[in-house]
């Protein structure tokens, strides 16, 4: 069977759904590659590329449509594109279903079996399928991008000879893939970044990227968690106002604002209201990744930058992918060609359309002249639902005082048990043990005593760098040892050559490993 692959129509599409690298994979699963020409070159692709990996170039589009058993493409198709489809064929690329019921129809009435990027459930085995996980990766970075670019002024806080530079304050709206990936790339630019979503179960995962929380003082916070399918719920009008009145609190503090927001199937969430864009300082910017969909915020105009009567610029852009078509369309193709993969189970280049399999089904819209979206619900929520973490309450200087005494008082309390049963065991050795010998038992029970006390009191962080330590100090063991081992009594002589093999291993280990851990650190 042959996949081929057109020119995107869509205005300033840069993006393409196959690489000379996928066509070389495809072509593993017993597939033949075509592709239009020139349908790479906006994302850095040549035609001579394509032919070196294989690939045919066919120069007209219908008889590449024609020859194509599989189409796989970016963009939803025109209806033009969609009056080439013949029956029987397969067209891969995002479709939206939800929003396109005229597209939808006249693909069912033409027979071809629609498989939408953007219907791939959102379950563990199907994060290799994940397009919209993965535009939205790269929509979350550019944003942040987009913003410092309009911004003008740092994101890192800085101390300099000429005065000092607060950071940036960047408020991110949604924690989805796009909002995790700007929380990451702002707080690496050095910004001090807030994160909110009405799903509390994600309030881990933004503060383990360095962010904050924004927590709201609403007691049923829970009711507004994950949809299926990983997805944000829609929420209740008093949750909402909650949401607005806190946003409007934050505002004036803000920098920039980076909203994510949208439902499946609904129109996006207004969430940064004209009045809060005016509250902002001039200078600041709002980018507005669901500006396809309407837009979070009030002033938001699709594919256009608008600055507002106080200086706020506000990005309505709505190709952040394609203005980073190579990486996009990497990761695309990626995503497509492992679906194909999935369609081909016998990896002998023949499409096996299983309506069985759970993410085929899942991403299934038209097939054999049937609508078959909405698919059933996924089995699996892509985010469990969990209670929400309560706050952490800050200690007032008397609490930390009494917190502080009363972890000395229990430290000190252990430590005085030790020190009884230790002399509890020395007079009770002194009793029938030589005199010769107590001497070397005193120095050997101090010494376990205060080694552990300075090894446990370690931070576990410390305990690589420790092994140097831990090992000069098997190596005095070492020593000490063998000065003993020329002693006349037995039990003495026991215990050093005990004391040597124990104190060997251990920095022979130690070598072992610090020689492993430095290997992974050296470039290969």
């Amino acid at each position: 069977m042959k996949i081929a692959t057109p020119s995107e129509v869509f205005g300033g599409e840069a993006r393409v759904a196959m690489t000379p690298d996928s066509a070389l994979h495809l072509q593993k699963l017993g597939y033949e590659c075509l592709i239009e020409t020139g349908a790479g070159k906006l994302a850095g692709y040549s035609d001579d590329a394509y032919r070196a990996a294989g690939v045919k170039v066919v120069e007209d589009p219908s008889a590449l449509y024609a020859a194509g058993d599989v189409i796989a493409k970016v963009r939803p198709p025109e209806p033009s594109e969609v009056a080439h489809l013949l029956p029987g064929q397969t067209l891969i690329s995002f479709f939206y279903p939800a929003q396109n019921n005229e597209l939808l129809e006249l693909a069912r009435s033409n027979g071809a079996n629609i498989i939408a990027m953007d219907m791939v459930p959102r379950i563990s085995r199907a994060q290799k399928m994940d397009a919209l996980s993965s535009m939205a990766n790269i929509a979350g970075y550019r944003a942040v991008i987009e913003a410092g670019s309009n911004f003008g002024r740092f994101f890192t806080g800085q101390v300099t000879a000429a005065g000092k530079v607060p950071p940036a304050k960047v408020l991110i709206i949604g924690a989805g893939v796009a909002g995790l990936a700007a929380i990451g790339t702002a707080t690496s630019l050095g910004a001090v970044t807030y994160a909110f979503d009405v799903r509390p179960e994600v309030a881990e995962q933004i503060e383990s990227m360095g962010a904050e929380f924004v927590y709201l003082d609403f007691p049923d916070q829970q009711q507004d968690g994950a949809a299926t399918g990983g997805y944000a719920a829609p929420s209740s009008p008093e949750f909402r106002e909650k949401q607005l009145a806190k946003f409007r609190e934050m505002a004036p503090e803000i920098d920039i604002v980076i909203t994510t927001a949208l439902i499946p199937g609904r129109a996006a969430p207004k969430l940064w209201l004209a009045d809060m864009v005016a509250a902002m300082k001039p200078g600041s910017v709002v980018v507005d990744l669901a500006a396809e969909r309407g837009g979070n915020c009030d002033l938001t105009v699709p594919d256009q930058k608008v600055v507002s009567a106080n200086g706020v610029t506000v990005i309505g852009y709505t190709d952040f992918p394609s203005r980073m078509a190579a990486q996009a369309s990497t990761l695309y193709a990626t995503n497509v060609r492992h679906m194909v993969s999935d369609l081909t189970p016998a990896k002998d280049g023949v499409i096996v359309h299983n309506m069985d399999d759970d993410v085929i089904r899942g991403a299934t819209v038209t097939k054999d002249g049937e609508i078959t979206y909405p698919p059933p619900p996924p089995k699996i929520q892509a985010i469990a639902a969990q209670k929400p973490r309560e706050k952490v309450k800050e200690l007032t200087p008397e609490e930390k005082r009494a917190a502080e005494v009363a972890a000395f008082k229990a430290q000190t309390k252990t430590q005085g048990i030790l020190l009884f049963v230790a002399t509890a065991l020395l007079l009770v050795v002194g009793a029938v043990a030589p005199a010769s010998f107590m001497g070397h038992f005193v120095v050997f029970v101090l010494s376990c005593f205060v080694g552990f006390q300075v090894i446990w009191n370690v931070s576990h962080s410390l305990h690589t760098p420790l092994m140097a330590v831990t090992n000069a100090v098997s190596g005095i063991v070492i020593l000490g040892a063998l000065l003993q081992i020329g002693s006349g009594n037995w039990l003495v002589v026991t215990l050093a050559a005990l004391s040597v093999l124990v104190a060997t291993i251990n920095i022979v280990g130690g070598f072992l490993v610090t020689r492993r851990m430095l290997a992974m650190f050296q470039k290969s």
